[in-house]
Formats: structure tokens, C-alpha cells, sequence
């Protein structure tokens, strides 16, 4: 009888911690339909941050210039990820008017928006001599103008409903130079100064904003640049032979923090700039 006793508490106080959406579960692990908006997620890093978001069961919205890439983008993520919710909406980082109609269709498609990944980006090398003002532009463009006034149209609707994450993709040249790369590491460097600002400012609406700094990360435009080497594998071991673990990163080990950043459990996690680059910055 006293072990039925106990039986019916233990088990009816499980059941109410259930209800109360606390059994044992921290509701970072849970993180269901929550709504996050990710730029440049048809590839790379944002294509492996929606991967894990879309398996913890929340609303993935990817954001890109290519109509076709971001629908097979959808149709990867819907395969690999059973029940994945994941859309794609055209959007033009670099164009203002195309930010805020992106922001506002996820905004009244789910009446909330609960993160926001800023990983359009585009790298490439030029000596100061050799830069043009179009190719500078386009760096800035992507890299900084389009991190910010993506950020302005959907920091605006979290401002409306008190609570909201953004993370930043910014890169290990916007925390020391990189050789050849100086229009690249200026847009990331100014990156991470304007996560900083935002964090501040946006601070009294619960809205917290980090970046991400990762070192080489095998994605679409790391082989492109690989393709420029005569041999491949000689060229990817030159790259990895300047990093303490003897290794460039996969996107999936960046999208790991991404999500980290964007859970409770990151809650007290503001204005924070995290290099995740196997030690080259150490």
C-alpha cells in the first residue's frame, strides 16, 4: 500500500512537471515551434544551422538570392530531417526593401520570431592594388550591409514582442588580418563592432545578439577557393596545417554553436563574440 502511495505521487507529480513542460527536459531541448529566419541558409553553414533547428521541430525560414538553390535547399533539409517545417522566401540581403518583406512575411505567416541567423556572406582575395570599387561594394554589400539592415527589419518586430536571438556569421578575419583579404576582413571586423552596438541596444527588449567567428570551414566557398590550386589535397593540408587541431571545420561543428547561442541555455550570453576556428586565433 505505501509503495502505491508512492507510486501515484511520484508518477502524478511526473505527470504535472510534463504538463508544466518540465519533465527533466531543459526547454532548450525542447525548443518546438519556435520560428527561425536564417540568411544565406541555402549552403554551407546556414544550410547545417537549419538541420539542426529543423530537427528540434522548429519553423526554419531560409533566405537567399537563388530561387532554385533555396528550393533544393528546402527539399534537402525536408529529406534528411523526418517532420522538418522549412520554407524559403527570395531575399536580396543587400537590398532593404527585399529584408523587410522577408521579415514581415515570417512575421505574419507565424505571428512570431524567435531567432535570426545572419550567414549570407561571400569572401574572396585581392591585394589593396588589385581592388576595385565594384568588388569592394559587393563585400560590403553582402558581408555588412545586409547583416545590418536584415537585423533592423527583424530586430523591429522582435522589439514588438519583448524577446528575440541573433547570431551573426563573422569569421576569425574579423578578429586579426588575414593576408590579401583586407576588404574581407574590414567587413567582418565590422561585423562583430556592430554585434556589440546591437547587443547594447537592443538589450532592453530581451533581445540578445552574438557572433560567430569561425576559421576555414569546408563549404561551397572554401572549395572554391581550392579549385584555384593546381592540386586540390595539397592545398586543402596547406590550409589545415595552420591550425593547432591540424584541421579545418565542418559546417555542421559551427552550426552546433550557432544553435547553443540561440537557447536558453545561452540566455546570459550578450555582445559575445566567439571564435570557433580550431585555435588559430588563441
Amino acid at each position: 500500500m505505501k509503495y502505491n502511495l508512492a507510486a501515484a505521487i511520484f508518477w502524478g507529480s511526473l505527470f504535472v512537471a510534463f504538463l508544466n513542460g518540465k519533465a527533466w527536459l531543459k526547454e532548450s531541448d525542447i525548443m518546438a515551434n519556435k520560428t527561425v529566419i536564417i540568411t544565406g541558409g541555402t549552403s554551407g553553414i546556414g544550410l547545417a544551422s537549419a538541420m539542426r533547428f529543423a530537427g528540434k521541430g522548429n519553423n526554419v525560414v531560409l533566405l537567399g538570392r537563388d530561387a532554385d538553390r533555396g528550393l533544393r535547399a528546402v527539399k534537402t533539409v525536408m529529406e534528411r530531417v523526418s517532420g522538418a517545417k522549412c520554407s524559403y522566401i527570395p531575399c536580396d540581403v543587400r537590398n532593404i526593401h527585399d529584408c523587410k518583406n522577408a521579415a514581415q512575411k515570417v512575421a505574419d505567416l507565424y505571428g512570431h520570431i524567435d531567432a535570426l541567423v545572419n550567414s549570407a556572406g561571400i569572401y574572396f582575395e585581392r591585394a589593396i592594388e588589385d581592388m576595385t570599387e565594384e568588388d569592394f561594394n559587393l563585400i560590403m554589400d553582402i558581408n555588412l550591409k545586409g547583416t545590418y539592415f536584415m537585423t533592423q527589419q527583424v530586430a523591429a518586430e522582435m522589439k514588438k514582442q519583448g524577446f528575440g536571438v541573433i547570431v551573426n556569421i563573422s569569421s576569425d578575419a574579423g578578429v586579426h588580418g588575414n593576408m590579401l583579404c583586407s576588404a574581407y576582413c574590414a567587413s567582418k571586423g565590422a561585423v562583430n563592432l556592430f554585434t556589440k552596438a546591437m547587443a547594447l541596444e537592443l538589450a532592453p527588449w530581451n533581445i540578445r545578439v552574438n557572433s560567430v567567428c569561425p576559421g576555414d570551414v569546408m563549404t561551397p566557398l572554401t572549395e572554391k577557393q581550392l579549385a584555384q590550386y593546381p592540386d586540390r589535397e595539397t592545398a586543402l593540408n596547406e590550409m589545415s596545417s595552420v591550425y593547432p587541431l591540424g584541421k579545418i571545420g565542418t559546417p555542421e561543428e559551427i552550426a552546433g554553436v550557432v544553435e547553443f547561442l540561440c537557447s536558453d541555455d545561452a540566455a546570459f550570453v550578450n555582445g559575445a563574440i566567439w571564435s570557433v576556428d580550431g585555435g588559430i586565433t588563441a
